[in-house]
């Protein structure tokens, strides 16, 4: 197997374990391919892979999706559910479609930007899982509207890399009064749609300087991710119910913190 097979699967495996969490799996990839010196056109091996994570989530919720759409027609409550996703997939979309150059040409090109942004949400995590705050809501599938439409506008904070889409909308799910299990739930759904259009519409930015020559790391990528993927989601729902999510805030900052050093000494 080549070096570059092994980053590959290095890559595969990290986006498999952190694209769920609150601990922003685009910041953790984006700093080990700066320190690696990874670098793949157009980001092509960044996007696959994610969709290798998307995937996973797919299999896993295939028969719960399966339900909620075949029944939509004729059930207010899977209306409503599917309502509530839209609503919440919607702010960071608009936004993403607005500021997608910004994001990709500066803000993905800041690695102390990055590092700064890993330590500031583990900080936030940690203070807002020790909050004693009443719980509204216990099941992510009836989640008022207004509720939902809050929660995606916290995730358009993730748009910023380092931040975490998992760990914004978690984050203001508890905020709002979500319970930790359907917090983590509810983020799960809304990333269904969100990374689904974030990867088409990279893909199709990115058309012209994709670069799908290296096409065995791609699947060695894909692969991993998806399988680390299966194993993670089924892992935190039961994690966070039964410890919340000061786990991730302290790995988030010790990430945060061991990157700004080898940032600051040049490493």
């Amino acid at each position: 197997m080549s070096d570059q097979t092994l980053v590959a699967a290095l890559l595969g495996l990290l986006e498999g374990l952190t694209e769920f969490i609150p601990v922003s799996s685009t910041g953790h990839l984006l700093l080990i391919g700066h320190f690696l010196g990874f670098q793949s056109a157009g980001n092509t091996f960044e996007v696959v892979i994610q969709l290798g994570a998307v995937m996973a989530l797919v299999v896993l919720y295939a028969a719960r999706l399966w339900t909620v759409f075949a029944n939509a027609r004729r059930d207010p409550a899977a209306q409503r559910f599917l309502g509530a996703v839209l609503l919440a997939f919607l702010p960071a979309a608009l936004a993403g479609l607005l500021l997608h150059d910004l994001i990709k040409t500066v803000l993905f090109e800041t690695p102390l930007l990055i590092a700064v942004m890993l330590i500031l949400g583990g900080i936030v995590l940690l203070y807002v899982d020790r909050l004693v705050i009443p719980v509204r809501h216990s099941d992510a599938a009836r989640l008022p509207l207004r509720t939902a439409l809050a929660i995606g506008v916290c995730q358009c904070l993730a748009l910023v890399p380092g931040v975490s889409r998992s760990g914004s909308t978690i984050v203001g799910a508890l905020l709002l009064g979500v319970e930790k299990r359907a917090a983590a739930e509810f983020s799960f759904f809304l990333s269904m749609p969100t990374m689904g259009a974030a990867v088409a519409y990279d893909l199709f930015k990115n058309r012209d300087v994709l670069d799908f020559s290296a096409w065995s790391d791609i699947i060695v990528g894909f692969v991993v991710a998806f399988v680390t993927a299966l194993v993670v989601v089924r892992w935190v729902l039961g994690y966070v119910g039964r410890q919340g999510y000061a786990l991730f805030g302290w790995w988030r900052i010790i990430v945060g913190s061991l990157a700004l050093v080898g940032l600051l000494i040049g490493l």
